[in-house]
């Protein structure tokens, strides 16, 4: 008998337990929120003093799951919520009641190409071969929720591969899109969290038009490379029309608060071929990825 068959014999499971618990006499002391167990007192758990607790259950619960999953990597993509697909364009221009509107629309209509580059690659990315011992590289990752990140979870979707949608509660209603693989759609509650589960296990990254969200999540990244708290992976940034743009790297660069090699953390791209060709020039001198 091996000790953790031992130990499992010793002590009754605790999942055991919290069910006899529910099965407890009604008394005004069992009915009292003191006597709930910890782990089942939501209120409890809930305290600003258990903020600890709640971080470190947000950072487990997604590892234990994709561990599970034998997920050793993944493909991120990143972009905005807004952008509509191709077929979706003339209607939204359609819809729109006042000439403001209309331009936004037809802003957003412009960039619906990346909507189709998005789901491309990550078609491409979803086929990479699972190891011998079962171990998944690549795995399609997204915030889970539409435009741009459908897309990904939709091309991952569509060779009937195993995709990740990491969500974030907000104020409004939102809900995981439907392409996402049911168990390994997550939900979060601190960005800090769900942003480092974004790059634990990130092999590559996308980066498609986008708004705030797109621009922290991205920079935050460059930073972490940049400040070698991270090893370098490759970073593609898609639309180099939109992004020259909306940010400047290159006047960072020439104010000195960047250095000119930092532009090299960056890789511009237009086609998914062309983003899938670069992932596979940054790791051509690498070992085939294994488990572990």
């Amino acid at each position: 008998m091996t000790k953790k068959e031992i130990e499992e014999r010793k002590f009754r499971p605790a999942r055991q337990e919290a069910a006899d618990a529910q099965k407890q006499a009604g008394t005004p002391q069992t009915s009292s929120a003191a006597y709930r167990l910890a782990f089942q007192d939501t209120e409890f758990l809930l305290r600003e003093d258990l903020r600890p607790v709640r971080f470190q259950l947000e950072l487990l619960k997604p590892q234990l799951l994709m561990d599970e999953a034998r997920i050793e990597s993944t493909f991120v993509f990143y972009g905005s919520a807004r952008i509509p697909e191709p077929d979706q364009v003339q209607a939204r221009i359609e819809a729109a009641t006042t000439p403001e509107q209309r331009r936004i629309a037809e802003n957003l209509g412009k960039k619906a190409r990346y909507y189709e580059e998005a789901r491309r690659l990550a078609r491409i990315a979803a086929q990479y071969p699972v190891t011998e011992a079962g171990c998944r590289h690549f795995v399609v990752c997204s915030g889970g929720g539409p435009s741009i990140m459908e897309a990904a979870n939709r091309g991952a979707a569509d060779v009937g591969a195993q995709t990740i949608g990491m969500n974030i509660v907000l104020p409004h209603e939102q809900a995981p899109n439907r392409f996402v693989t049911p168990e390994l759609s997550f939900q979060f509650h601190y960005f800090a969290l769900r942003k480092m589960h974004f790059l634990l296990r990130a092999r590559a990254l996308a980066v498609f038009p986008g708004g705030f969200g797109t621009l922290d999540e991205m920079f935050e990244l460059l930073t972490l490379i940049q400040t070698g708290k991270m090893k370098p992976i490759p970073v593609l940034l898609f639309g180099r029309d939109f992004w020259t743009r909306v940010v400047d790297l290159d006047a960072l660069a020439d104010e000195g608060v960047i250095s000119p090699s930092d532009l090299n953390l960056l890789t511009w791209v237009e086609t998914a071929e062309e983003a899938w060709a670069a992932v596979q020039s940054f790791y051509e001198d690498s070992a085939a990825p294994g488990c572990g």
